[in-house]
């Protein structure tokens, strides 16, 4: 995956990726108009297709929210890098099917660098730095529901 950051700090919860008050939408598409737009007005208009979003520690904090994964993967970001998510973000991206990465080094990363990433070692080469991070990379069973595009569809695969 290859893509332009988005450069957000530590503890961003789950208000500021969709606010409270878009809860009535529930398609990924009718959230994402509505990501970050907060923190980053510009975000829901400017973000790309594989751009990605590198954060600090304890990336979606707050409220329990599906809205939240699923507005992320509205955007078609390839990816969301931090140095930390909270535990029930994190499992709600993965079963939404939304790639994450555990990286020590988010610190090193700026606004609008090119990254390209390998979710299958972990390896994040900073093209605009030249420089490589190593993230944790996800368990082949957990990349197996993110590559099936969430635990749903990964579960009617598994039956089939």
């Amino acid at each position: 995956m290859k893509g332009k950051v988005w450069k957000f700090g530590d503890d961003i919860d789950t208000d500021a990726v969709i606010p409270g008050r878009y809860l009535i939408m529930n398609t990924p598409e009718e959230l994402a108009m509505h990501a970050f737009e907060g923190v980053r007005p510009e975000f829901p208009k400017m973000v790309k297709e594989n751009d990605m979003i590198v954060a600090g520690s304890n990336f979606g904090c707050g409220s329990s929210r599906e809205h939240a994964p699923l507005a992320l993967k509205g955007t078609k970001i390839s990816c969301v890098i931090a140095k930390s998510f909270a535990r029930i973000f994190f499992r709600n991206a993965i079963n939404i099917g939304v790639p994450l990465l555990e990286c020590p080094d988010t610190d090193k990363i700026d606004d609008g660098d090119i990254l390209e990433v390998d979710l299958s070692t972990g390896i994040i080469q900073n093209i605009s730095k030249d420089e490589k991070y190593h993230a944790i990379p996800l368990p082949d069973f957990v990349r197996g529901i993110v590559d099936s595009g969430g635990l749903i569809e990964y579960a009617k695969k598994m039956v089939s």
